[in-house]
């Protein structure tokens, strides 16, 4: 019988008078018997729409049987079939609007936590497989990948399933991409991150770091030189947009991309970094944005007396998921509100201006 609890099996989660003083992650996932609670609450519908919510469309109802059977290895076999990277995805994938959304069970309650048992699934193979992965008989092809962000990695996986040649060109020290400078410890742990990287290159692919295509090496010089049959480009979005607004340049102002790439990826909250960021002990934080990087910058601020959200048009709702709200604003002591006038640009072609003026 299913469970017709109408809420979700509560998440465990570090006490925020103990998560304030670190940068661990703060969920802590489900135990064996959270999991099977909370798969029990699936209805196993006939037309299963949380497939067709799921971008890659992940076998959602048939895995989670396989947790209902205890048989976790069993699920994360079907998770995998299709995403290479499961325990990243179930820790910053957007369920809320996407397989969760669509699931029948949010109707009239909760929908079941997709999300979360999905994150368990790979959590528990993690930590009890000792097989390596098997490799597929190549095709004899090669492929190369530029950048080893989510989509980067994913193509990679999919391509060495398939029995393709792989090799990853990432331009940092570190493969991961957004993944690794972009999303903080207490949301995406790194050794997590690792663990998904070295998965992929038992499946053979190959990974080549401080190699910046287009520099380092041309895409010709791959195709022509190198052998490579094909090029995939998953450069990500490395450049911040800013707003073109007065002060934008003034000392201690911030792009989220530099802040977080600092304190993610070169450690700038040590004491002994390098590349430290400004001292913020004592001092007021503005952060603009209310997105899931906004909300990860917000609780980054160590030492600060508060920070704030301010956005810069409204009403406004923040798009951070709710699911993410609670653990990153611990940290913070200043609720998020309107604030800001809206900014009016001119700008120079008419195109632009065009553009500008149906907003």
């Amino acid at each position: 019988m299913p469970n017709m609890n109408p809420k979700k099996c509560p998440m465990p989660e570090q006490a925020p008078d103990v998560r304030n003083k670190n940068f661990d992650e703060v969920t802590l996932g489900y135990t064996a018997e959270m999991a099977v609670e909370e798969a029990q609450r699936c209805l196993n519908c006939k037309n299963h729409p949380c497939v067709d919510g799921c971008p890659v469309n992940v076998r959602i109802p048939e895995f989670i049987q396989k947790i209902v059977e205890k048989d976790y290895e069993g699920a994360y076999q079907v998770i995998h079939q299709t995403s290479s990277l499961p325990a990243v995805c179930g820790r910053v994938c957007p369920q809320e609007s996407q397989c969760e959304m669509h699931c029948v069970r949010g109707k009239k309650g909760d929908p079941v936590g997709i999300g979360r048992l999905e994150r368990f699934v790979a959590d528990w193979h993690n930590a009890h497989s000792t097989e390596t992965p098997e490799k597929p008989q190549p095709n004899g092809h090669k492929v190369a990948v530029v950048g080893s962000g989510p989509a980067g990695l994913t193509c990679a996986g999919d391509l060495a399933k398939k029995g393709y040649e792989v090799t990853v060109f990432e331009a940092l020290h570190l493969a991961g991409g957004v993944l690794v400078y972009g999303i903080p410890e207490f949301r995406l742990p790194k050794a997590i991150v690792q663990k998904e990287v070295d998965g992929l290159k038992a499946m053979g692919v190959k990974v080549e770091t401080n190699t910046v295509v287009g520099r380092t090496i041309t895409i010709d010089e791959l195709m022509e030189e190198y052998g490579f049959e094909a090029v995939f480009i998953g450069s990500g979005a490395g450049l911040p947009m800013f707003m073109n607004i007065p002060g934008e340049n003034l000392k201690g102002v911030y792009s989220a991309n530099e802040f977080l790439t600092r304190i993610n990826l070169m450690k700038a909250y040590r004491e002994d970094s390098d590349t430290p960021i400004m001292d913020l002990k004592g001092k007021t934080v503005a952060v603009v944005g209310g997105g899931n990087v906004a909300m990860d910058a917000r609780r980054r601020p160590k030492g600060a007396l508060r920070s704030t959200l301010r956005a810069a048009t409204g009403p406004w709702t923040p798009p951070a998921a709710p699911s993410g709200w609670a653990p990153r604003c611990t940290w913070c002591t200043a609720a998020a509100w309107r604030s800001c006038p809206p900014v009016t640009r001119r700008w120079s072609t008419p195109l632009r201006r065009a553009s500008s003026s149906r907003r």
